[in-house]
């Protein structure tokens, strides 16, 4: 174990040594070995897809692991392992056949690593932040709950290459959910092996084109090119270099000096200035991204659906759209984004939506005062935001709109490093907090089941509704799709009326990528995997 230690370290060494050797704007580093220098817009604290929930992190766990599906270069979903599946009359049940794949170290990539992954995700000790998104599994959530054995989850290996799911309802997305990172197959045999540190360099066994081989922490992870990994034959660059880049000074600078090829995010207030500066490098494309912030109704004032709803109705998302926030970004009175598949009925949105800002102000006074405050009793909390994007920006102009409520009105903002806000969001350690949602797959489902009582940690208010329960389990049940649409509806309605959160606006991907590239295609998930990614005049080898 000693000598591992001492080879695993030099070699950590002389990679570092070589990767500060990298530079100038060929993508190559001082050994002549094409290269790829990605930034990401926040610290990584896990690579592990059973424990992962970041966006940021997902840029380098795609790149590592393949799952039954992936994501093609659109952004929609395609065979990964799986060769083909077929499913079932009712919908409930899928089977899937895998090709000849192997892991990184040889082993082949089989359908009980798939089994072991689905039931890992689900033991409470694992804890996964992410676990509820799988309940649409048979017995996910009462394995998750404790209540039956790994074994009873409806997933099972009929033989090394095929493998069967059953579900607890229909769902027509699931060929979309089988690209997110928790539905990964992951090496038993390596994570029995070394436990939490199965994803360290020198530990890691992957079946996707990259594989990790250094991670220093705050400052950038490497990855290197997998020779039998899925897709490595067709890959232009033989490392990748993820840079942790919280401050956009720092990611402006990485460009100016010709060492970073693609940014997951920029100023979107910027844009104009930045295509003057970089011109080519800024990316926006219409998403399913939402940005909504959460009341912690667990704890008062936030308990009362006044204080809750006056806040809502302060805050003028047209303002902040229209002068601050990237341009295509828009005001947002639903959850649920435009756009997004499996919900052609009327959206619902909250019923002051076309009031006057004026007269919203005045109501969200008269809600406040009923709430009980007033000049004897001001009605002081914390909003929290993130410390990346537009979001610096947007909470002085919110801070500013709920003063103007009344002057007995003390909002405090709070800027806070993206990694740790989202913790104290899962943690419910907030009294009004930002955030946003990215979309796991095109279905309503997946922004609706966030206020399910039942989520767990990414119901960060911790709303509560048997009502609102009732109609996602309906809307479960139901195979005709228009009828199911306008279950969504219901439910959602339900919920905005009762304000567990407050949607903002909806966004427009925004990237920083270097127009020497080829290959990147832009897509409402965000989604752009290092393998199609390339450069003019290279080919992949």
């Amino acid at each position: 174990m000693l000598l591992k230690s001492l080879m695993s370290s030099t070699l950590a060494a002389a990679l570092a040594l070589t990767l500060a050797a990298c530079g100038g704007g060929g993508g190559k580093a001082a050994d002549d070995v094409p290269t790829l220098r990605r930034g990401i817009s926040a610290k990584v604290d896990t690579l592990d897809p059973h424990k992962s929930s970041a966006q940021w992190e997902n840029i380098i766990i795609g790149d590592m692991m393949i799952g039954l599906m992936t994501h093609g270069q659109d952004g929609k979903p395609v065979n990964g392992m799986a060769e083909s599946y077929e499913t079932s009359d009712d919908g409930l049940v899928w089977t899937f056949h895998l090709g000849d794949y192997v892991w990184s170290d040889g082993e082949p990539v089989t359908a009980g690593d798939f089994v072991y992954g689905l039931r890992r995700i689900q033991k409470p000790e694992i804890a996964s932040q992410y676990a509820s998104l799988l309940y649409v599994i048979k017995n996910a959530a009462k394995l998750n709950a404790g209540e039956v054995a790994p074994e009873e989850l409806g997933v099972r290996a009929i033989d090394d290459k095929t493998l069967e799911i059953t579900l607890e309802y229909p769902a027509p997305y699931l060929p979309g959910l089988l690209t997110h990172y928790t539905t990964y197959p992951v090496p038993q045999h390596v994570v029995e092996q070394y436990g939490d540190a199965w994803i360290q360099p020198g530990n890691i066994v992957t079946n996707g084109p990259y594989k990790l081989v250094y991670w220093r922490t705050g400052d950038q992870l490497v990855s290197e090119k997998n020779p039998t990994g899925f897709g490595a034959a067709d890959v232009c660059f033989d490392r990748i270099v993820y840079y942790e880049l919280e401050d956009q000074t720092a990611v402006e600078n990485k460009i100016e000096a010709g060492e970073l090829d693609i940014n997951n995010a920029f100023d979107g207030a910027r844009k104009a200035e930045l295509e003057q500066k970089f011109p080519g490098w800024p990316h926006t494309s219409p998403s399913l991204i939402t940005t909504y912030w959460s009341f912690n109704s667990t704890q008062p004032p936030f308990d009362d659906v006044r204080v809750r709803k006056a806040l809502a109705m302060a805050l003028d998302r047209e303002f902040i759209t229209r002068n601050v926030l990237t341009s295509g970004y828009v005001p947002a009175y639903s959850m649920v984004p435009p756009g997004i598949d499996n919900y052609d009925v009327a959206r619902p949105s909250v019923e002051w939506k076309d009031m006057p800002r004026a007269d919203r102000l005045a109501e969200a006074r008269r809600l406040l005062e009923e709430a009980g405050y007033g000049p004897d009793k001001p009605f002081r909390f914390e909003f929290i935001h993130r410390s990346t994007d537009d979001n610096p920006k947007a909470a002085p102009v919110a801070q500013q709109n709920w003063a103007e409520i009344a002057p007995w009105v003390d909002p405090v903002i709070i800027k806070q490093d993206t990694k740790v806000l989202y913790a104290r969001l899962r943690q419910s350690d907030f009294q009004v907090a930002d955030g946003a949602w990215v979309a796991d797959y095109d279905d309503p489902l997946n922004f609706l089941y966030l206020l399910e009582s039942n989520t767990g940690q990414q119901n960060y208010g911790r709303y509560k509704n048997p009502e609102y329960d009732a109609l996602l389990a309906k809307s479960n049940a139901e195979l005709d799709l228009k009828k199911r649409a306008e279950t969504f509806a219901e439910a959602e309605q339900l919920m905005l009326n009762d304000y567990p959160i407050t949607p903002m606006w909806f966004q427009v991907t925004k990237n920083l990528v270097d127009p020497t590239l080829t290959g990147w295609t832009d897509n409402a998930v965000d989604q752009h995997r290092s393998r199609f990614i390339c450069r003019e005049g290279m080919k992949a080898e």
